[in-house]
């Protein structure tokens, strides 16, 4: 179940409780050996007739994220009802979430805004030495590079790779790697062709090396299952409005705990507290800076911040009712229909067609590139929201989408090309 945490109506200073009618989420089964069913979308809004095939854009709420959000709307207005545990008690709660998530102890969850918190946290407190250098790709996605270019200050080189395969391979990383290299940053998965990181391998090679492996998870996690105690990289870092179904403004970040160790704090925030203390707004005493905060020292500041985290914890809860694995199956059968549909249309694909090798991204071009614009014109004509992203088609469906979804987009885009194109194949 979420919560909201508030007062009761009858007693001054009573306990949080969670809203009536709200119990233990329902398990539903939707995806079948035949492929997905309709079974998810009706947790979600109707989309206003439109057919929403942009989750890499960003994620809608569910319906029980958007009561929640209601919920914490109408506290504000009666604030009577928050109750001082809130502040420690919904954090909390989302850490919890978050940490079931990705296999990590809530302890280790640190609650941001965006995937550049996280990042921009390990570049502002790794320990840094003059000559020290970060690896990028000179083509990934900015918020993965603009945090590590501050460590600059610190007479860090941000070594920016030129392009050259649509992802980092293991084999090209171990040859880039220098003596100087402390940390490596790549997207898991690529937010403008769809490609896969082969992170395992990435993670082999800069475990040899003392590398630090840190990643943007934003476009995979939600679509994909990830267990940072299966594939304990240095740090993860996540967005919470795309795949996972948040509001804009959410997001978190997981550090190794041996990492975060060895980093020094930027940031003093009063309302940061370790797991497992109360917050007791009358005490009285000397203030100094806590040595003991684990994670709480990272924090963004405000994670008592009900109008989005409260909705996202309930978000979190539907999707983890369901099971991720379950999501990523449905995901894929509909991205597998896509791709057949497809296969013969015309259209050349960016983004990987093997099943090892994506996510829930396809990104196709029409023969003529030139014709995107006014092929992605065709689709929001129709009621298809997608993305134009570097001149190509995005489409990035998720659980609340239908196979009939997939099939009237697939068909609206069939008849926006008739001209068969030698490089249309799967790969």
């Amino acid at each position: 179940m979420h919560y909201i945490y508030v007062r009761d109506a009858h007693h001054s200073g009573g306990a949080a409780r969670s809203p009536e009618g709200r119990g233990s989420p329902v398990k539903s089964s939707n995806t079948t050996a035949a492929g997905p069913s309709a079974g998810y979308a009706g947790a979600f809004g109707g989309f206003d007739g439109r057919i929403w095939l942009n989750a890499a854009h960003q994620g809608p709420l569910p319906r029980l994220a958007a009561e929640a959000a209601e919920e914490a709307l109408a506290a504000k207005r009666a604030p009577h009802r928050i109750s001082d545990e809130a502040f420690v008690d919904g954090p909390r709660r989302l850490r919890e979430l978050l940490g079931r998530l990705i296999g990590a102890p809530a302890e280790e969850i640190i609650l941001g805004n965006s995937a550049s918190w996280g990042l921009q946290v390990l570049a502002n407190g790794l320990p840094w030495r003059q000559g020290d250098e970060v690896l990028v790709l000179a083509d990934e996605f900015p918020a993965t590079v603009f945090p590590w270019l501050v460590s600059e200050r610190h007479g860090v080189t941000v070594r920016q790779l030129g392009p050259g395969e649509p992802v980092l391979r293991p084999e090209r990383l171990d040859q880039e790697l220098s003596p100087r290299t402390r940390v490596v940053a790549v997207n898991w998965v690529r937010s403008l062709t769809g490609h896969v990181a082969d992170i395992a391998g990435l993670h082999e090679v800069c475990a040899r090396a003392a590398v630090h492996l840190v990643l943007n998870v934003t476009q995979g996690l939600g679509a994909l299952p990830f267990d940072v105690g299966r594939l304990p990289v240095a740090a993860i870092s996540c967005s919470g409005f795309k795949w996972l179904c948040g509001p804009y403004a959410t997001g978190f970040a997981w550090i190794r705990p041996d990492v975060i160790q060895t980093m020094h704090p930027v940031q003093a925030y009063w309302l940061a507290l370790p797991d497992g203390v109360e917050l007791d707004l009358g005490r009285e005493g000397e203030h100094r800076l806590r040595h003991d905060l684990g994670a709480r020292a990272y924090d963004v500041f405000g994670t008592a911040n009900f109008l989005n985290f409260i909705p996202w914890a309930a978000a979190l809860e539907y999707l983890l009712a369901q099971g991720i694995e379950a999501i990523a199956c449905h995901d894929q059968a509909l991205v597998e229909q896509l791709i057949g549909l497809l296969e013969d249309s015309g259209y050349r694909f960016i983004s990987p067609t093997g099943a090892d090798q994506r996510a829930a991204i396809v990104v196709v071009s029409a023969p003529d590139p030139g014709d995107n614009q006014a092929v992605y014109q065709r689709l929001t004509d129709a009621g298809i929201d997608a993305a134009l992203r570097a001149g190509n088609i995005r489409l990035s469906p998720h659980l609340y989408n239908t196979i009939d979804q997939i099939q009237h987009a697939a068909a609206i885009l069939a008849g926006a090309t008739t001209t068969p194109h030698a490089g249309t194949r799967r790969t």
